[in-house]
């Protein structure tokens, strides 16, 4: 069955699919002392050609000749998000054969979009455009340095960055990735309304989580009961619990994302921007950051998240962690330290996930 054509969202602003606790969380630590600073250098040392050769080395362009059919859904997905025209050229999109059922955006200036053969092993056409929409969805909010550099760090260690060499690792994973997370519940949104399709959409977190169904049956409801259960059932020490399995990991658990999903598009939210009602690029102050902090500090209460109550905490705590680290990363900047960066370790790296 052909895939229907998604509904374009002319001029659509980013804003509109950010998750509250995403933006909230990310303007704050953007104020933090000395923090573009570091991101800049760091950047400057990778350049886009580092990343691409990071990430990318082993990996197909795809084009009108090159994967037809999946290039295709891409411009299907570049059409329903309106991709900003203006000269700008479409990101390119990469598959790279790897196992790991992931994507990913990375880049600097220019970022790239890699998605794993798995990927396409795994989702039918209408749950790979989720995908898709998904990477675009993190371009569009203009994050992806924040993400690359997070990446890097996570996966090659502060040996392959003199500058963050004397960090207090464990602090800044931990306030990084707290960002890194929420910005993934902003994906999320985007694919879905790239993808324009709810079911499918939500399918796709049930086969990453669980798989094809190899000739059985798979239960969408079933699994969001599950995603229901999994957030809010269970005793206080079950929290902690949950708080400390997600502490160290890039992305928040299948289940949470799609239970986060479905509570989003059953709020209206997601059929008013269908139905027109999104914020066109040029008019973001429309939506204040005190209002991201308000909605985010009464999601946070509401699913009572073990490591704060409410996000201001959680900003707070991201903040002091940033600070301590950044501290001596700007000390040692102000010495004039630009050594080059140790080389990569030779192993090929995770999927950008």
């Amino acid at each position: 069955m052909p895939l229907m054509p998604a509904i374009p969202l002319t001029q659509i602003s980013s804003v509109s699919w950010e998750h509250p606790t995403d933006r909230a969380a990310l303007q704050s630590l953007r104020a933090l002392p000395a923090f573009d600073d570091v991101v800049r250098r760091i950047a400057s040392v990778f350049g886009d050609r580092g990343v691409r050769h990071l990430f990318l080395g082993d990996a197909v362009l795809v084009g009108p000749t090159q994967r037809p059919a999946l290039y295709a859904r891409y411009q299907e997905v570049l059409q329903a998000l309106d991709w900003p025209q203006a000269g700008r050229p479409a990101p390119q999109l990469y598959v790279a054969h790897n196992p790991v059922a992931a994507a990913g955006a990375v880049g600097f200036d220019q970022p790239c979009i890699v998605i794993n053969s798995s990927v396409l092993e795994l989702l039918l056409p209408d749950e790979q455009r989720f995908i898709l929409a998904q990477q675009l969805g993190h371009i569009m909010t203009g994050r992806t340095t924040y993400r690359t550099i997070a990446l890097i760090v996570l996966f090659f260690g502060t040996s392959a960055l003199p500058l963050v060499a004397s960090i207090a690792l464990l602090p800044f994973q931990l306030a990084l990735l707290e960002w890194y997370r929420t910005s993934e519940l902003s994906a999320d949104r985007a694919g879905l309304l790239g993808t324009q399709d709810p079911s499918a959409s939500l399918m796709t977190f049930l086969k990453l989580a669980g798989g094809r169904a190899h000739g059985d049956t798979l239960n969408l409801d079933a699994y969001l009961a599950q995603a229901a259960d999994y957030e809010f059932g269970g005793s206080a020490w079950e929290s902690v619990m949950k708080a400390l399995n997600t502490a160290l990991r890039e992305h928040p658990f299948h289940t949470v994302r799609a239970g986060e999903l479905n509570r989003w598009r059953l709020s209206g939210a997601y059929d008013a921007i269908i139905g027109g009602e999104y914020i066109r690029r040029g008019s973001e102050a429309e939506r204040p950051l005190r209002d991201d902090l308000r909605s985010a500090a009464e999601l946070y209460t509401e699913k009572a998240k073990a490591a704060a109550e409410t996000v201001g905490d959680v900003v707070h705590r991201a903040a002091d962690a940033f600070r301590e680290a950044f501290r001596t990363a700007a000390s040692a900047a102000s010495l004039g330290d630009d050594a080059p960066p140790s080389p990569p370790p030779s192993s090929e790296p995770p999927p950008a996930g």
